[in-house]
């Protein structure tokens, strides 16, 4: 491959991982999914050598579980803050909508407020209600930096391909 080419397609895969990587703190935004896309145009532009492949491989696997840790560590921030299960549901359901219509804030404000709304009509206690909602935002601020650091050592580990790949 010219040069110029591969550096230009390093240039562009960096680019869009670094979107990725900012994308990772607004709610709905697939900023590890990102990263794994920009992973896989570069190895598509560029070949898949043996070293490729493996790090693929792992940017695959913690795609996955930076995908998948996200609910989990919300959900169960709110869990343990005493929301109900369907608090949680429909909270989630909210933040995605919310930031469908209005991004990328739309689902910051939409989760808590209808996790906040959900809880006082089941519970009808304030004090209840937020510690709820503050779980709620603990295990998304959690999530946040689980996924941030997945995200990192995706970037990381494409660095380590990009940088020591067999030009073939």
């Amino acid at each position: 491959m010219e040069p110029w080419l591969d550096v230009s397609i390093f240039g562009v895969t960096m680019f869009v991982m670094l979107v990725g990587l900012l994308g990772l703190v607004i709610p709905i935004f697939p900023g590890i999914v990102v990263i794994w896309l920009a992973a896989l145009g570069y190895g598509i532009a560029a070949g898949f050598d043996t070293l490729g492949i493996i790090v693929f491989v792992l940017l695959t696997l913690l795609m996955l579980f930076g995908t998948i840790v996200d609910n989990i560590m919300m959900g169960l921030g709110a869990r343990k803050g005493g929301a109900s299960w369907w608090s949680i549901g429909i909270g989630m359901a909210a933040g995605i909508a919310g930031t469908l219509i209005w991004p990328p804030v739309g689902g910051l404000i939409a989760a808590p407020l209808s996790v906040l709304l959900v809880e006082y009509i089941r519970v009808g206690d304030w004090p209840k209600v937020w510690t709820s909602v503050r779980g709620l935002v603990t295990g998304w601020g959690l999530s946040v930096a689980v996924k941030f650091v997945v995200g990192v050592v995706m970037v990381g580990l494409w660095l380590v391909w990009a940088l020591f790949r067999n030009p073939g």
